[in-house]
């Protein structure tokens, strides 16, 4: 069976046929840095996974490029800075703004379990790229200057509009994000703007004076093509951004290299609602990804995004949510302390890839439909359920091909919780499932609040390598940290003393990030480094 994409450009599935097999290469449009990312965000980046992870599969992990760049300069960030930070310059408030975004992005979509991208330029880093092809555009007359502006003369590209096939007054309202007098035609589109006083701004393009910044179009053109050449594979986002976004990036790429097509299949996800409605801040709906993975464990908004077609529209709703949390809790029981969980959790140390099953990978192959995919999941489960190791294993492994049931994820299903030496303490289960989320999507505030609350009813917390979490009397919890780390303490002067300097580090790293810090002496021996 071959694989199947439906394309925009085209309005059709095709089968997918890479340009070069040995370097399949994927753009997608990734965020602007100015605020924390909304769970409609995640819904392209799961989906772009998902697809990342099957071809890996089908090319060879090595044969793979998958590019996601990174917005940082733009007029929302701009305002968000000035709104943020009065206080600052803008250059510099825009800088808080951009880190903090990208920071937290960055940490959201890794508890969403998706695999980092093989390349996220940012777009301030291209400037050079950007002037580079305005300046190809201007001298192939498809852009123009007018003061101290560039823009793309739309009438120069005869089949402009393909991609979305809008009706030419669509288009032209489209356009006019806008309205400037020096406009060739209503629907040229700014290449580059001369900065306002105190805005980012760079040396401009085609001799202007003035210094400026590039208009977001330009951006994703210029970085694909630094990356992925002239004419790559494929090309994907939200449909939000056929028009205008996706339409002028192939308008700039295709008249700046005079290629018939910028890439060869254009992909496209669906919308996404909250609770039936619209997602909007004005109507109380607007969530972020951080704000539920605070509630859920990221694998459970995962396999909710995953359980509708990405070019479906999607209706997020909390009580699926739960449904989802108790189906996990099901699998996790069926795999947990079994032969099937060791080898899922060897097979991540070694880096391997898991090898679907073929009805897994079939169900993809057909335009990554996951609806089809979960359908087998929920059939594999019963087998293995009612199976031995070889059902158990392949269930687990067409789990991890989809980015569920990570190695050591599996314990943040559990339901209860296991105690030592607690004497009849009440054992507050929602404290302890705001412990396991926080731990599993790496959390620390979260984590700070949850445990405060156990140690209000007199319990402690112990947090195991794979971050499973046993409950014991707060005093107990003292004195076996009090021993673990003497014990690591004893360990790491072993090492030292065999001059296995590789071990000792990998404690010294674990002592760290306990807020540990040693001392070590000539004789082979360390103590802890007094405060000063």
């Amino acid at each position: 069976m071959e694989l199947k994409l439906y394309d925009t450009l085209t309005r059709e599935k095709r089968v997918f046929r890479p340009l070069d097999p040995s370097n399949v290469r994927m753009y997608v449009c990734g965020p602007t840095v100015y605020d924390f990312a909304h769970i409609g965000n995640a819904r392209p980046v799961i989906v772009f996974d998902v697809l990342f992870r099957l071809l890996r599969h089908l090319y060879g992990a090595d044969h793979v490029t998958y590019v996601r760049n990174i917005t940082d300069v733009d007029d929302k960030i701009n305002a968000r800075a000035a709104e943020e930070y009065p206080e600052l310059p803008l250059n510099e408030a825009i800088r808080k703004v951009t880190e903090q975004t990208d920071k937290q992005f960055h940490e959201d979509v890794a508890a969403l379990g998706c695999l980092p991208p093989t390349a996220e330029p940012r777009a301030t880093e291209h400037i050079a790229e950007m002037r580079t092809l305005i300046e190809r555009l201007v001298k192939s007359g498809n852009a123009y200057v007018a003061e101290d502006n560039v823009l793309f003369s739309v009438p120069s590209m005869p089949d402009y509009g393909r991609l979305s096939k809008r009706p030419l007054d669509e288009m032209i309202a489209g356009a006019r994000v806008e309205v400037a007098p020096y406009k060739k035609d209503p629907q040229d589109f700014i290449l580059w703007k001369p900065s306002k006083p105190g805005e980012p701004a760079w040396p401009s393009p085609c001799g202007i004076k003035a210094p400026g910044r590039p208009g977001w179009h330009i951006e994703c053109s210029s970085m694909a093509w630094k990356y992925l050449g002239e004419t790559f594979d494929i090309h994907g986002g939200g449909i939000d951004l056929v028009f205008p976004h996706h339409e002028n990036e192939i308008a700039q790429s295709r008249c700046a290299f005079h290629t018939p097509v910028m890439a060869n299949y254009w992909m496209h996800n669906g919308f996404l609602q909250v609770e039936g409605e619209k997602m909007a801040k004005s109507a109380g709906n607007f969530v972020t990804i951080h704000e539920l993975l605070c509630n859920w464990p990221g694998e459970v908004l995962r396999f909710q995004m995953l359980m509708s077609h990405y070019r479906q529209p999607i209706d997020w709703t909390s009580a699926k949510s739960a449904e989802i949390e108790d189906e996990l809790f099901a699998w996790t029981a069926t795999l947990i302390g079994t032969d099937a969980e060791q080898e899922g959790y060897s097979r991540a140390v070694r880096k391997e890839m898991p090898r679907p099953s073929a009805e897994i990978r079939d169900a993809l192959l057909d335009d990554l439909n996951t609806p089809e995919a979960i359908t087998v999941l929920r059939a594999n489960y019963k087998l293995a359920r009612g199976g031995g190791r070889k059902e158990k294993s392949q269930f687990l492994m067409d789990c991890q091909f989809l980015g569920l049931l990570r190695h050591n994820r599996l314990w943040v299903h559990l339901q209860g919780v296991m105690g030592r030496n607690t004497r009849g303490l009440p054992v507050p289960h929602n404290d302890v499932r705001m412990l396991r989320i926080a731990i599993a999507n790496n959390l620390p505030d979260l984590r700070q609040e949850a445990e405060k609350k156990l140690a209000s009813v007199g319990l402690g917390a112990e947090i195991a390598a794979d971050g499973n979490v046993t409950l014991v009397p707060v005093s107990q919890a003292a004195k076996d940290l009090e021993k673990r780390i003497d014990d690591l303490i004893t360990e790491r002067n072993a090492a030292r003393r065999a001059k296995n300097f590789k071990e000792s580090d990998r404690i010294r790293d674990e002592l760290k990030s306990m807020g540990v810090e040693l001392d070590d002496h000539k004789d082979g021996t360390s103590t802890l480094k007094v405060a000063r």
